[in-house]
């Protein structure tokens, strides 16, 4: 009785753990689907960012008239809501001091 006992509770020891792998696998593929529409999303918005980006550049002019080269500038954000399009050089020595910086800097 006791060893017949003791292969029932494996029995079912095994089913629960069978139970769990299961769910776990039902989970990880929620989480892959989940990841998938997350990183479709990301790009989505990299792309219409991109585009603003590039919008922004097309219509900017330096204090002589000629076009603002993207290649040279970069937009760069405050954290309290001010806008200013600086020489990337600029932003590359800033950084290069090790300064933490709490301001984004757009790079395309």
């Amino acid at each position: 009785a006791a060893a017949q006992n003791c292969r029932k509770r494996k029995l079912n020891a095994i089913l629960n753990l069978e139970e769990v792998v299961r769910n776990l696998q039902t989970q990880k593929e929620k989480l892959k689907k989940e990841h998938s529409q997350c990183s479709r999303s990301i790009s989505r918005v990299k792309q219409k960012l991109n585009n603003l980006y590039c919008d922004i550049f097309s219509r900017l002019r330096d204090d002589q008239g000629r076009p603002v080269d993207p290649c040279q500038h970069v937009i760069h954000c405050r954290s309290n809501g001010s806008v200013f399009v600086i020489p990337k050089h600029l932003v590359k020595a800033e950084q290069g001091k090790g300064k933490e910086q709490k301001q984004k800097v757009l790079f395309f």
